[in-house]
């Protein structure tokens, strides 16, 4: 299956999915029929966006068409898609960039190791799949599996779902597990295009029931700088803001910042 396909099959499987949480009753719709799904009926949406309901279960359906910008808005609209949402359906539409980084990055370029370890914080730097190509000695003091992991198991995702150690570091895991997943949803072009078809995320849901269930559901996340705890064997519970920054020379990688919290006062 080509990115093309691939990414008409996850509009499809978006807009089914979007269009089955959609509050009729905030539309000023009777409630759904005994027996029915929630949410809108196909006639429905066409009719409130003003498409043929033809149009409209040929996008359900993954024919190769075209949507336009101004009709996908529309959908966004009815089906209420917060600003992140939105983006991410207009990517699914063919309004969004979905190629890949010409040549993938197996290590950190050297000005950006050095940028890592100036920092007195942990942190690590992540590529374009999530693999992890960098670290500081303190992201190693904080987790230090990462040391002797081999490169593939190096994976943000990987480890979110299958490192037993890492999980009982977090006492949020079940939070932070399901934002991330949202977070790398949004990202559509670090996993649909052609060369990620048995990337990560095929990988990941394999070994993983939990990142299957999560990643079926189809929530898709922005980042956002928020706390992090997580519960250290020798120290204890530590918390961090947690920061992303898109190198501007490198924008296809992504530092990832721990820096400590202030404490309450």
């Amino acid at each position: 299956m080509d990115a093309d396909q691939r990414r008409r099959e996850e509009l499809a499987a978006f807009l089914r999915d979007r269009r089955a949480r959609v509050d009729r009753a905030a539309l000023g719709l009777p409630a759904a029929a005994r027996g029915r799904v929630p949410g809108l009926r196909r006639e429905e949406v066409a009719t409130l966006a003003g498409v043929s309901v033809t149009w409209y279960t040929w996008l359900e359906q993954a024919r190769d068409i075209n949507p336009s910008r101004q009709v996908l808005d529309a959908l966004g609209r009815l089906f209420g898609l917060r600003p992140v949402e939105l983006t991410y359906l207009r990517t699914l539409g063919g309004h969004g960039e979905l190629t890949p980084a010409a040549e993938s990055t197996e290590r950190a370029p050297a000005r950006l190791r050095r940028l890592l370890e100036s920092f007195p914080f942990p942190a690590f730097l992540l590529a374009e799949d999530w693999s992890i190509i960098g670290w500081n000695p303190a992201y190693a003091q904080l987790y230090p599996r990462i040391e002797t992991l081999d490169a593939d198991d190096r994976n943000l995702l990987w480890l979110l779902f299958t490192d037993e150690s890492l999980r009982r570091m977090l006492p949020d895991w079940a939070e932070q597990s399901r934002r991330f997943v949202g977070e790398f949803r949004a990202e559509a072009r670090r996993w649909l295009a052609a060369s990620r078809e048995d990337g990560i995320v095929t990988r990941v849901s394999a070994a993983s029931a939990d990142f299957a269930r999560i990643w079926q559901e189809r929530d898709v996340a922005g980042f956002v700088s928020r706390e992090r705890t997580f519960r250290h064997p020798v120290r204890g519970n530590t918390v961090y803001e947690q920061h992303g920054v898109v190198p501007s020379e490198f924008p296809d990688l992504e530092l990832i910042l721990y820096v400590p919290a202030e404490p309450a006062s």
